[in-house]
């Protein structure tokens, strides 16, 4: 009953992240008319308008007129969690900073893995990227204008312990496709039912 970028909206108002840049491309006008200035939720929001789908970094970089200079959160559109995003917030942050979860069924190889506190390639305790990370502006400095990913950023940081990372084993689902996407509407109906927010 709820849309799933309100959602977001409304935790990250909770968490203390008033100042919400949102990416839109694709049915951009419908999302940017629906949210307007966000002061229904008591965000403040701006919008990055891409003409062609400029994937995780590419869209990043173009935001960052808006995003300023100081560490700023990122959070995938297509996700759902009870991460607690207050704790990411009102942080020093000398390092981009990600946050991983158990594999889901669609990516048993996972993505990274921990060591320490540190973002690393390896082949073994590979976790799933949540989709939930603090970057700064400098960590985008080589990326051109236009399409590119994110991946070789994040390996490249990974490589050289340019990067902290946390484990979180609480509530996160990827909502990348009609079944799952009716999971989450399952999993929160009864979340609600039982009071548990």
């Amino acid at each position: 009953g709820k849309p799933l970028i309100v959602w977001h909206i409304e935790t990250l108002v909770k968490a203390g992240f008033t100042e919400i840049v949102i990416n839109v491309c694709w049915l951009a006008e419908k999302i940017c008319h629906y949210l307007g200035d966000g002061a229904k939720w008591g965000a403040q929001i701006q919008y990055s308008k891409e003409t062609t789908a400029l994937e995780t970094a590419g869209g990043i970089r173009q935001a960052l007129e808006l995003l300023g200079t100081e560490p700023f959160l990122v959070i995938n559109g297509d996700i759902w969690t009870d991460f607690p995003l207050k704790t990411l917030n009102n942080r020093t942050w000398n390092k981009p900073h990600l946050v991983l979860v158990d594999n889901p069924e669609h990516n048993l190889q996972g993505d990274f893995a921990i060591n320490g506190n540190y973002l690393i390639n390896s082949a073994e305790s590979m976790l799933t990227f949540a989709g939930i990370a603090v970057y700064s502006a400098s960590f985008f400095e080589t990326i051109a204008a236009g399409p590119a990913s994110i991946v070789p950023l994040l390996r490249k940081g990974a490589e050289t312990a340019q990067i902290t990372a946390e484990h979180y084993r609480g509530y996160w689902q990827d909502v990348g496709t009609i079944e799952r996407l009716k999971q989450l509407d399952q999993d929160l109906a009864n979340k609600i039912s039982n009071r548990e927010f």
